[in-house]
């Protein structure tokens, strides 16, 4: 069950008309939290970006599936839409499965969540999309920093020019 905190932040995410995966990353930023923390571990970055969207499928954000994605990844994603349109007991986890998940995620460490394991995922996620995507993506964040981010930005990068 996702934290209240997380699902209004997701919420007040939806309503400044920000992505689907914004709206998402909020759940994966509370599961990342809770393996830093010690509630439970996971076998990798994937698995704990995994969980959190699955959390959020659950809380009814419209995260969209790729198209690349396995047959079983599909139907879980599926599975997790279809569960946000019950409503009540029908959402309710057995006790026998609950626990049974907690303890296997409990076995796994926390290295998962670490700033390397994280920076890894991300950059062979990056490294899938095409070089035009990764550009666009780029000039989009530029234009929407903001004057003094956009400064601050400017700097950093002369100063690691520098350094080099």
């Amino acid at each position: 069950m996702p934290e209240k905190k997380t699902t209004g932040r997701a919420r007040a995410d939806k309503r400044a008309g920000k992505s689907p995966s914004t709206q998402a990353g909020e759940y994966v930023h509370e599961e990342i939290e809770h393996i830093r923390e010690g509630k439970h571990g996971a076998s990798s970055a994937k698995q704990a970006i995994a969980i959190g969207l699955s959390k959020a499928r659950r809380a009814g954000v419209k995260a969209p599936v790729k198209k690349t994605a396995s047959k079983a990844t599909k139907k879980k994603a599926a599975q997790d839409t279809a569960a946000s349109h019950r409503k009540g007991a029908a959402k309710k986890t057995s006790a026998k499965r609950s626990t049974a998940t907690k303890k296997a995620l409990k076995r796994e460490g926390s290295a998962a969540a670490s700033k390397t394991a994280l920076s890894r995922q991300g950059k062979a996620a990056a490294r899938k999309r095409p070089a035009s995507a990764r550009s666009a993506a780029a000039k989009k964040a530029a234009r929407t920093k903001g004057p003094a981010v956009r400064k601050a930005a400017a700097k950093k990068a002369a100063r690691k020019r520098a350094a080099r």
